[in-house]
């Protein structure tokens, strides 16, 4: 039985590492950036008044991804929040390997055209370190999520983790990934 390769893995080794390569002049195949992890994190601040809002996020993160998520935690008490250390506040799920590369290909070819009047993503949200951050603000735009049993629309931000040592390297990666940026030329 052969294994399994995820699509953008398969184009990533083939085509995307090559170009950038000869775009960038690396000497060795290792220098080229590539897609470390994707990390999905939602915060709530309304878990504050009600426990459940956590459990839902939780089970709906793990729709979202196919990966088990997990509750975070407040690290501090802020009274004026009426937050209390220890406290559930959000969700999140890191993704790598096939996992990552499958998310990617839904979210670039399925979620994203979802999103009512899209018109690409913004290319200003680089950390200045290749990483980047998508902020989404309803969860509904994925499949996965049977709109009819929805209770609250939440948002969510996805971070693309790279091993780019600068923001226009994992620009063009991510460009070459099939992540629909705006035409800043317009």
């Amino acid at each position: 039985m052969e294994k399994f390769v995820p699509r953008l893995r398969t184009k990533y080794s083939e085509e995307i590492a090559p170009a950038l390569q000869e775009q960038f002049k690396y000497k060795s195949i290792m220098q080229v950036p590539k897609l470390l992890k994707i990390v999905v994190n939602q915060g709530l601040g309304q878990a504050t008044q009600d426990k459940k809002i956590v459990d839902v996020a939780v089970a709906e993160m793990t729709m979202i991804t196919g990966q088990q998520a997990v509750a975070t935690i407040a690290k501090k008490s802020v009274s004026n929040f009426k937050l209390r250390e220890g406290m559930p506040i959000g969700a999140k799920v890191t993704l790598r390997g096939n996992r990552m590369w499958e998310f990617l290909d839904r979210l670039v070819s399925v979620s994203l055209p979802r999103v009512r009047d899209f018109r690409g993503i913004n290319d200003k949200s680089f950390d200045g370190r290749g990483n980047y951050t998508l902020g989404i603000t309803e969860q509904i735009i994925f499949p996965e999520i049977n709109i009819d049993k929805i209770t609250r629309i939440s948002g969510l931000d996805i971070s693309f983790v790279t091993s780019a040592p600068t923001d226009a390297e994992a620009l063009a990666l991510l460009k070459l990934l099939g992540m629909p940026f705006k035409n800043q030329n317009k």
